[in-house]
């Protein structure tokens, strides 16, 4: 059941990434902290696991540490540790694009189960977008993504292999099965 901290938390959201847009297609980026946190929910999450999800880019685009204070005074111990642990950077500027990568994918298995839903909900929703955005630009997509497309598709293909190791079940196979087609159309 969600609580009137579920709204907080919406709310919050919106407030911190209301004027931020996706890269590219220009979409409001709050339809994607809603899609990843409706997979989380769909998929068995809890109250806190969905306010994770809603805040899952803040420490990252929104503030850095300053702002994972804030969402742990706002929502708690469990849903700070859990955005901390999805952020790959909490500093600005960002650390390298590969540098930050890599640490990301050698921190995966060791995940908790809590964080391991909410960040394959998260890399589905944006391999899903990839592809949808493949399709209607082909090879124009790339530049778009710091990694390009060889470490764009590098990076995708390692969380595949990961999750497949860590986690397991349908999303895993959907995000193998998007990365597969997104890798099918990148070599015609």
């Amino acid at each position: 059941m969600l609580t009137s901290r579920f709204e907080q938390a919406f709310l919050y959201a919106c407030r911190l990434h209301g004027q931020q847009r996706r890269k590219g297609a220009g979409t409001p980026y709050i339809a994607h902290l809603m899609a990843v946190t409706a997979l989380v929910l769909e998929h068995g999450g809890d109250e806190d696991q969905a306010i994770a999800a809603l805040l899952h880019d803040a420490v990252e685009d929104q503030g850095g540490r300053k702002t994972l204070g804030e969402i742990r005074a706002r929502f708690g111990e469990r849903v700070a540790n859990m955005v901390a642990e999805l952020s790959d950077s909490d500093t600005t500027p960002k650390p390298p694009w590969r540098e930050r990568k890599r640490a990301y994918l050698a921190h995966l298995p060791h995940a908790s189960p809590d964080v391991l839903l909410i960040s394959l909900a998260d890399k589905l929703h944006n391999a899903r977008a990839i592809l949808r955005d493949y399709r209607a630009l082909g090879e124009e997509l790339w530049p778009r993504f710091k990694g390009g497309k060889e470490g764009t598709l590098w990076y995708y293909r390692e969380l595949v292999n990961i999750f497949r190791q860590v986690y397991g079940g349908y999303l895993v196979d959907e995000l193998a099965a998007v990365v597969s087609e997104i890798e099918r159309l990148a070599e015609s």
